[in-house]
């Protein structure tokens, strides 16, 4: 078969060309528009219910809300595990699916059970389904910003004229708002002139729940014109909410909301707070980025919605960018594709070196763009995103190894028969003399990765891309190996020509022969000497350590700072202020800003006494000091232990923080989790656990 392949290639040479050339087009552009992120994303398929809570306790969130809604969950087909956290006011319940699930098929199981979720929650909250994203998902962070405007200000700017703008953006499923205080209209209670009139509490709130709304009263037609007839009484500002008429005791008069209460507007009570560069407060806003979506191409749009956006803002109001997952996935793709034009050159001048034949040279080198755009036509179709991982791994010596063969012997076919037989026989024969060679040689080497494809869960996420993308652009080397490379070598090797070494290989084999000639002539001591440099490095590997992979720098910090339980939001903010001017006085740091609690879609559950401090650096060429990243960290560290005593500080990086997080449930590296029904005795051992831990060095 793999004859009757290369000889209907020789014989449509054209054709083949063309098709190529098809390929490496379809190919060009799959590679513009692949999905580009700097790490393959590692969340495992998971739906959350989120349901507000009011001022309801933990221990009541429990009872109430969070237990109802996991046993509604439980049942559902292809589910792996349920876990939930209960906090103040807020219950967040994680259903992860079995990999392979898809999400919107599970999001719609988990939707269909939240409506009996919601009859057994009852009046006590709302469940509803979590954003559409992963870990990978927070793309970029921006400041409102505006010396003229309050807090409550920017933040009703950021609500009702910057957020819901940006949720139009392609590729956005969420903007998670944070920072600032949430305008309500606020209505104080008289007391005294509530029993007065003679009314209660529940008056004032069915008076005003009865009267905020429309109403429509059909149509009316008036002189061959038909004209809708609607009530309007939407309340609207302070003045309409004081004129809302409440029940008549019996005192004649219409009793307004403004003659027993006074209106205002007001914060909402709030559990979380942002500052930034020690400053004070702020208000801030995240795009969070639509699961399977291009990340860099929705940065690219949220800053231009962005733009737009600023422009019809109030005079003085501007945005700000804080975090920009783009800088992350520029500085990888450069490093990514830095790398492989090093090494594609590398082995492009050791072909044209070891060859002697500038056109064979040539010959071979196009397997090497030709199956990596063979490859991202495959990663596109199969919905491979390029990252780190996926294209990082690819070794262009295996991709030309097949071609360098095939064209090899053609040209010692073409130096020894090429005057003796025809062109097309000689290239044919040449051809499939190698046919099976680099075939074999090409399976047996995608049979190294084959294991890797059987990886499950989060390492086979992290480790499938790498050998897919290995084995596509093999096969696209063996493919090309079989049909152009025949094709390209009748066509452009010379007619003939006499087979001689180059001078490298020369040189090369002068120092190998009498080499080769004392390790036969000893075999025993060749085998002696090759075991005893085996036995030297035994040691040295089992010292060397080990990781499940290696750590990417992301080029900021994220530091968690966290305080006793019992602290205020308020001092927590104090804190946090006192943080970020410790850390601006490092050179290095470019701007900090300190999320602190949770925000009102919280997809990071923490309380006010949990702070995430995010750090964005310069990059490390303009840093003043030559230092590594973990001496930076040391430093920070110090400074901030010697100068905030009691305060827990651990450092990670922000995607990394997140993928623990939505993997695992916790943030830290290493968790210990505690089962049973006594939430003191819980809390007793967890010490104890804490205690021992600490031991550990």
């Amino acid at each position: 078969m793999l004859t009757r392949l290369i000889e209907i290639c020789l014989d449509n040479r054209l054709l083949v060309i063309i098709l190529v050339g098809l390929v490496a087009a379809f190919g060009l552009y799959h590679a513009v528009h692949l999905p580009i992120d700097a790490v393959p994303d590692l969340t495992n398929v998971q739906v959350q219910v989120i349901t507000e809570a009011g001022a309801l306790s933990p221990l009541e969130v429990e009872r109430y809300i969070t237990y109802p809604v996991e046993a509604t969950m439980g049942g559902l087909p292809d589910v792996e595990e349920i876990r939930s956290v209960s906090k103040l006011g807020l219950s967040v319940v994680t259903v992860v699916f079995q990999e392979g699930t898809d999400i919107y098929h599970a999001r719609n199981l988990v939707k269909e059970r939240l409506v009996e979720a919601k009859s057994q929650v009852g009046d006590r909250g709302d469940p509803e389904l979590g954003p559409l994203t992963t870990a990978l998902g927070e793309v970029l962070q921006f400041e409102v910003r505006g010396e003229a405007y309050s807090p409550m200000e920017l933040r009703t700017i950021l609500e009702w004229e910057i957020a819901p703008r940006l949720r139009q953006c392609p590729g956005v499923t969420e903007v998670n708002t944070m920072g600032g205080y949430y305008q309500t209209f606020e209505v104080q209670v008289d007391p005294d002139m509530l029993a007065d009139y003679g009314l209660a509490m529940g008056d004032i709130l069915e008076a005003l729940a009865d009267t905020n709304l429309n109403a429509g009263g059909g149509y009316l037609v008036h002189e061959g014109e038909q004209r809708f007839i609607r009530g309007e009484a939407l309340l609207r500002n302070i003045s309409e909410i004081g004129q809302v008429a409440l029940p008549d005791r019996g005192h004649g008069a219409p009793v307004r909301v403004a003659d027993v209460a006074r209106v205002t507007t007001a914060p909402m009570t709030r559990q979380g707070a942002v500052t930034r560069d020690g400053r004070g407060e702020a208000v801030t806003g995240m795009a969070m980025m639509l699961l399977g979506a291009n990340s860099r191409t929705v940065v690219e749009d949220v800053k231009r919605y962005l733009r737009d956006i600023e422009r019809s803002l109030p005079p003085g109001v501007r945005i700000e960018v804080i975090y920009d997952r783009a800088e992350l996935i520029n500085r990888t793709l450069h490093t990514v594709l830095k790398n492989l034009l090093e090494g594609g050159t590398l082995v492009i001048v050791v072909l044209f070196l070891l060859l002697g034949n500038f056109r064979a040279g040539l010959i071979v080198a196009l397997a090497i763009p030709l199956s990596m755009l063979f490859a991202s036509n495959v990663m596109a179709g199969v919905g491979i995103s390029a990252s780190l991982m996926s294209l990082g791994a690819i070794d262009f010596g295996l991709i030309v190894d097949s071609s360098v063969i095939m064209v090899e012997n053609c040209m010692r076919h073409v130096a020894h028969f090429g005057r003796a037989k025809p062109r097309m026989a000689l290239i044919r024969d040449a051809a499939v003399e190698v046919r099976k060679p680099t075939m074999f040689g090409e399976l047996i080497i995608a049979v190294v990765y084959l294991p890797i494809l059987a990886l499950q869960g989060s390492e086979g996420k992290l480790f499938r891309p790498m050998a897919l993308t290995v084995l596509f652009a093999l096969g696209g080397s063996l493919v090309l190996s079989l049909t152009l490379m025949p094709v390209l070598a009748y066509l452009a090797l010379p007619k003939s020509t006499e087979e001689k070494d180059v001078a490298l290989v020369r040189w090369i084999k002068w120092l190998y022969r009498p080499w080769v000639g004392v390790a036969i002539a000893r075999p025993w001591l060749t085998v002696g000497l090759a075991m005893a440099l085996l036995g030297l490095t035994v040691p040295v590997a089992m010292n060397l350590g080990a990781e499940f992979m290696p750590r990417l720098d992301e080029g900021d910090l994220l530091i968690e700072a966290v305080r006793l339980p019992s602290a205020s939001l308020e001092d927590s903010i104090a804190m946090s202020t006192r943080i970020e001017k410790i850390l601006r006085k490092f050179p290095e740091v470019k701007t900090v800003f300190c999320k602190t609690g949770r925000p009102e879609i919280a997809n990071d559950v923490m309380g006010v006494h949990q702070t995430d401090v995010w750090v964005i650096l310069h990059p490390p060429e303009s840093w003043p000091k030559a230092k590594t990243r973990d001496e930076l960290i040391e430093e920070i560290s110090a400074r901030l232990n010697d100068e905030l005593p009691g305060v827990a500080f651990g450092f990670t990086q922000p995607i990394e923080m997140r993928v623990d997080e939505l993997v695992a449930g916790v943030k830290a590296d290493v968790a210990v989790l505690l089962y049973g029904d006594d939430l003191s005795v819980l809390a007793t051992k967890s010490k104890q656990i804490e205690r021992v831990l600490r031991t550990v060095r």
